[in-house]
């Protein structure tokens, strides 16, 4: 919808009320009874009043963040979303399985892969973006498509936490370790800079 149909997104979102009544009743509703326009528009305002930001769901696929109690959050940035349509324009948008993309590269074509990260430890685990959580078999899985898209002559980028079973599954490649700021999450004084590893078939 950001790509196809935003002056219809920025007026579904200039509707939304900063009130923990209206946003509690906002989360509760099913997307399959909302439009396309309402779907996009309540992903960006639950996104932007949720505690945190976070996005995060229970077993049966619900959004499960509580308000954030945000005196003024930016509900509407107009200047971003109208950047971000303009660059969508180019874009070809597919919802599948990440191993899809071996049916369309080409050699000599830069790949990005963006997964959830590993957990660093048992108990720090998020791969709850949708009730089919990323499980370590996904990431053995997406090692393997690394590995093809390599063969096929493609430039890869692919970025993870710093942990002993991504460095194994990436072995023999470019890892880089690099400092990401991190602004999410529920303990103040774990947001902050964080080892993650850029892991690339290829040397700069």
């Amino acid at each position: 919808m950001l790509r196809d149909d935003l002056d219809s997104l920025l007026v579904d979102l200039r509707r939304h009320e900063n009130t923990a009544e209206y946003y509690y009743k906002i989360r509760s509703a099913e997307p399959e009874t909302l439009t396309s326009v309402q779907r996009a528009s309540r992903l960006l305002y639950l996104n932007k009043t949720a505690y945190n930001g976070l996005w995060r769901v229970n077993r049966k696929g619900w959004h499960n963040v509580p308000f954030g109690r945000y005196k003024n959050p930016r509900i509407i940035d107009e200047d971003n979303l109208l950047g971000a349509h303009w660059l969508l324009q180019r874009a070809r948008i597919k919802l599948a399985d990440f191993s899809v993309v071996l049916e369309t590269v080409r050699p000599g074509m830069f790949v990005y892969l963006d997964p959830p990260y590993y957990p660093l430890s048992k108990t720090s685990g998020f791969t709850s973006y949708t009730a089919d959580s990323f499980s370590e078999n996904d990431q053995c899985r997406l090692a393997e498509v690394f590995r093809q898209l390599d063969h096929s002559g493609c430039l890869i980028m692919l970025s993870n936490s710093d942990n002993q079973l991504i460095r194994e599954l990436y072995k023999g490649y470019d890892i880089k370790v690099v400092m990401a700021k991190r602004a999410i999450n529920c303990r103040a004084d774990r947001r902050g800079p964080i080892a993650e590893l850029v892991i690339r078939n290829y040397e700069l």
